[in-house]
């Protein structure tokens, strides 16, 4: 299972919880997963959020691989423009 640590943001979905273990392939199993388990967290995630999976920042990126020992950020997505 890889285990996701969520910051301060997340924490009115999941009561303040901020690390916890989800079985997920990808960035997508990953979101449905959390959403099931925290409901409304998963959009949230979707739409305001970015992933550090094992040290590599992904943005949008629903198909990106997740291993069964992986660690994922949820971080802030960084605006531009």
């Amino acid at each position: 299972m890889a285990h996701v640590v969520a910051g301060s943001e997340c924490w009115a979905f999941t009561g303040g919880a901020s690390e916890f273990d989800i079985e997920a392939s990808t960035v997508r199993d990953l979101i449905q997963a959390l959403d099931a388990r925290f409901p409304g967290l998963g959009e949230f995630i979707d739409r305001r959020m970015a992933f550090a999976i094992d040290g590599e920042i992904h943005q949008d990126a629903w198909f990106s691989p997740i291993g069964p020992k992986s660690e994922v950020y949820l971080i802030p997505k960084i605006g531009g423009g």
